[in-house]
């Protein structure tokens, strides 16, 4: 079966980083670029881009809004089609640069507070998807499963792959459990590796108050802000490896 690994990348700017990119480019098989609002920035996106391609690695854009200090996730009351225009502007940016570089961008990713409003709003959610396909309809939208963004992504006929975050906690009903909770952020070695392979191996996952819930992903997410997540993902890899997964990026897997 083939899996895609992937990480939010890029997300410092000048000559803060927030995680070892370079070492996290050798992991994955998918790379959400930041596009310079959250983080990021044309420097950044250019190395990043450079990175993905000299590791084979798939070209995502990671959108988010215009809030460095809270990094994307405070929610900022915009109006519709100003968060339009805002991601429009960083996939614009990705895109160009990516181009450059004689790449193209592959996938899409909301960051934060920007996914979490359009999947509260179905209308912003058709507004969103309906732009993107008019930038490229071959873009593979990134979301969670029974999302208001993957609904969106197939009434607007564009394709898309689930996600299961392997250091994020789920509830009952298979929403994240929120970042400040107890217990939302599973950082552990041995219990990331539990999970990855549980998921891997019964499509299932257990939730923080014990339930077992399905889990229709086929896309493994790894935060580069946890604590150790190259580590991590190192340990995600490895997993996928010894159930006889095949790593493959976002565009290989969805086909």
């Amino acid at each position: 079966m083939k899996i895609d690994l992937n990480s939010d990348m890029g997300e410092g700017f000048g000559p803060y980083r927030l995680c070892d990119d370079e070492a996290m480019m050798t992991i994955v098989s998918s790379a959400n670029i930041a596009c310079g609002f959250h983080g990021g920035d044309p420097d950044t996106m250019a190395r990043m881009v450079r990175l993905a391609k000299a590791n084979g690695v798939g070209i995502g854009a990671h959108p988010g809004l215009p809030d460095r200090a809270g990094f994307g996730r405070r929610e900022i009351p915009y109006q519709l089609d100003e968060l339009r225009q805002q991601m429009l502007y960083q996939l614009g940016a990705l895109g160009a640069i990516a181009a450059s570089e004689g790449q193209r961008v592959q996938h899409f990713s909301f960051h934060a507070a920007m996914g979490n409003m359009v999947n509260r709003d179905p209308k912003l959610a058709d507004m969103m998807m309906d732009a993107i396909r008019t930038v490229d309809p071959q873009l593979i939208i990134l979301a969670m499963p029974d999302s208001e963004i993957e609904r969106a992504a197939k009434r607007a006929s564009l394709k898309t792959l689930l996600l299961f975050l392997a250091d994020r906690a789920y509830d009952g009903q298979g929403r994240l459990v929120a970042r400040g909770l107890p217990g939302a952020l599973i950082k552990e070695e041995d219990a990331v590796r539990a999970r990855v392979r549980q998921f891997l191996l019964s499509g299932t996952v257990t939730t923080l108050d014990g339930a077992t819930i399905p889990m229709p992903a086929q896309s493994i997410l790894v935060h580069s802000d946890t604590p150790g997540s190259v580590e991590l993902a190192r340990t995600v890899r490895s997993e996928i490896e010894a159930t006889g997964g095949t790593l493959a990026p976002a565009s290989a897997v969805v086909g």
